[in-house]
């Protein structure tokens, strides 16, 4: 006997306002509870203690997270001088302080150092595998976390505000990977007189934005009802930043058989990611190899849109 469903089939992305003390994960299984919804997942980790835009991912939308993983994410946060913490945000215990603070010049001098392509280390308490476990959980143990830099791009790093000579904000544009607390730590050190982050909101990713973004508390009021539809971005959204290719009914056929198929690649590379779309919905995500779409993801989504064919 089949085992039923306990949700529905929903498709697209809901951009959330994530608040202040709700984890990533909590927020996904609110956002599902309320969008009764079979399939949810997220596209890049909030802390708790962040807030601002969390992009989630309902079913075949969950086929284009790693693009929005990748895609670049804006900042703004606080860094509050003179304190080291063992977490690197206002969460964790004091490891050392300074009685030093450091004037605009000196913050706005030492920004160039972390823009750019740049190496970072991730912070000890942190979803980062070491031997297997995250480095968090060795870390709560009490166990030894040793992190290796990894690379990480920073197309702009700013210092926006200075509210106080214990507080800074600044502006921050990053790639994948990139951790905020790292960045206030590393800073606070460069400076000489500590620091770490005492406030974080994200304010875009990838093409979803904060003004767009529904409060937390909204779920509550749109829960189980068709209502969440209107809040719904549609599946293609999460691939703004790769190349769309429209395709026959017959390459789409193929496409969705996991075979390759011909497309028009225009200004194409080989080697270049693109997806396939049939009368405004996507079809497939894949390679572009000589006038041929490997796919990687296939989608299953109805075709819409007036029925024309494409060469």
């Amino acid at each position: 006997m089949s085992r039923r469903k306990s949700g529905r089939d929903v498709h697209g992305w809901l951009i959330l306002d994530k608040p202040l003390g709700v984890s990533s994960a909590q927020a996904v299984a609110k956002a599902r509870w309320a969008a009764r919804a079979n399939k949810a997942g997220h596209a890049g980790t909030l802390d708790p203690l962040a807030t601002g835009v969390l992009a989630i991912a309902f079913g075949e939308a969950t086929k284009t997270v790693p693009y929005i993983a990748d895609a670049l994410k804006a900042y703004r946060f606080t860094v509050r001088w003179g304190e080291a913490t063992e977490t690197d945000d206002a969460e964790g215990a004091a490891t050392a302080g300074s009685e030093l603070r450091p004037s605009d010049e000196d913050i706005r001098a030492a920004l160039p150092a972390f823009t750019g392509d740049i190496l970072q280390t991730p912070p000890r308490y942190s979803a980062v595998k070491v031997d297997g476990e995250r480095a968090y959980a060795v870390a709560r143990a009490g166990g030894e976390v040793t992190l290796a830099p990894r690379p990480l791009h920073v197309s702009r790093l700013e210092l926006v505000a200075r509210p106080d000579a214990d507080h800074a904000e600044f502006e921050m544009v990053c790639g994948k990977g990139g951790y905020v607390r790292a960045i206030a730590r590393d800073l606070g050190e460069a400076l000489g007189c500590f620091g770490h982050v005492s406030a974080l909101r994200r304010i875009w990713s990838g093409p979803f934005r904060a003004e767009d973004a529904i409060a937390f508390d909204k779920l509550d009021e749109i829960r189980h009802s068709d209502a969440i539809e209107a809040h719904l971005l549609p599946v293609a959204t999460g691939l703004d930043d790769i190349p769309a290719l429209a395709v026959s009914a017959a390459a789409a056929a193929m496409l969705r058989q996991g075979r390759p198929a011909p497309v028009a690649g225009g200004d194409l590379s080989w080697g270049d990611a693109a997806w396939a779309a049939r009368k405004g919905q996507p079809v497939a995500i894949g390679v572009y190899r000589g006038g041929l779409l490997h796919p990687d993801r296939v989608f299953t989504l109805t075709e819409g849109g007036p029925d024309v064919d494409h060469a």
